[in-house]
């Protein structure tokens, strides 16, 4: 079963790398990509994608605003916000909004381990 992704980034090099450990790990799964929280929303009313993967520092919105205002607009979708910043603090305020953190440089292991959490719990909850 494929899983369409939403990759938040306003740094278009780091969505690229987002991309790549992607198309390693499920390259069949469709892939749409958004500058920030604004543009992200728009995404997701229009293409209801399953998985959220956002940047903690983007300007407007941070990741972490958005991850708490997504996980209350549309708790079906996992979200993970991706942060070089991995202060225990930033980590428990991640978990807090109901999103996964992981830590920057992204790893091919890291996102491959929140991909299978999140499509195993999607699938929990599916009637």
């Amino acid at each position: 079963m494929t899983h369409k992704i939403l990759i938040v980034d306003d740094s278009k090099l780091a969505r690229m790398a987002v991309v790549k450990a992607l198309k390693a790990l499920q390259p069949d799964w469709p892939r749409i990509e958004a500058n920030n929280a604004e543009e992200a929303l728009a995404q997701i009313n229009e293409e209801n994608p399953d998985i959220v993967l956002l940047d903690f520092n983007m300007p407007g919105k941070d990741g972490l605003a958005f991850a708490a205002e997504l996980s209350q607009h549309s708790p079906r979708i996992a979200i993970a916000v991706i942060s070089a910043n991995r202060q225990v603090e930033v980590i428990n305020r991640t978990e807090a909004v109901g999103a996964t953190f992981l830590p920057k440089p992204l790893t091919e292991k890291a996102l491959g381990d929140f991909l299978s959490t999140a499509v195993t719990r999607q699938a929990d909850a599916a009637p």
